[in-house]
């Protein structure tokens, strides 16, 4: 048996302060603030990648979003999609009308019910899809650079852990 203590963690032994003070009032500080890094991070992101995207391929980020879900999981509903990705349900629906027009789904209409549809990517869909993982990797690999390996596991390990916590934030 061992006489370890469990280890402190956030938010009791974090170390630095969320706020600052300002004119005798906390504020929120940038700097130690973390949805504002993942905010402002996310949205760099996807900024820089829908334009890159649309310049590239005519798709935007929910598009590639959409497709990558499909890659990963054939044979889905749009409500499996907005559930995994956190997309919203008209955006979902709005990009499977677009990308179904321009021909890179397939769909199948359920017996049950004529209004749920399942989709997946077909050849041209997958084609497109390698085209833009591609660029989508090589986006991460800049974005990581100069991160030191085990950093960034550290990093994933905590993105997943507050991905989990997001349940309890609803």
């Amino acid at each position: 048996m061992t006489d370890k203590t469990p280890a402190q963690t956030c938010p009791e032994a974090r170390i630095s302060s969320p706020t600052t003070e300002r004119n005798g009032r906390p504020v929120v500080d940038i700097n130690q603030y973390t949805p504002y890094f993942l905010s402002a991070v996310n949205n760099k992101l996807s900024r820089g990648a829908s334009q890159l995207y649309l310049e590239r391929f005519g798709i935007g980020i929910v598009d590639w979003r959409v497709i990558s879900m499909l890659a990963i999981e054939p044979w889905i509903a749009a409500a499996r999609i907005c559930q995994v990705v956190e997309l919203d349900k008209a955006a979902t629906s709005r990009s499977l009308s677009k990308l179904s027009e321009q021909g890179i789904l397939d769909h199948e209409i359920s017996e049950q019910d004529i209004r749920r549809r399942t989709w997946a990517l077909n050849d041209k869909g997958y084609a497109l899809h390698d085209a833009v993982l591609a660029v989508a990797l090589d986006r991460e690999n800049t974005l990581i650079s100069g991160v030191e390996p085990q950093d960034l596991e550290i990093f994933l390990k905590v993105m997943r852990q507050m991905h989990g916590n997001l349940a309890q934030m609803d």
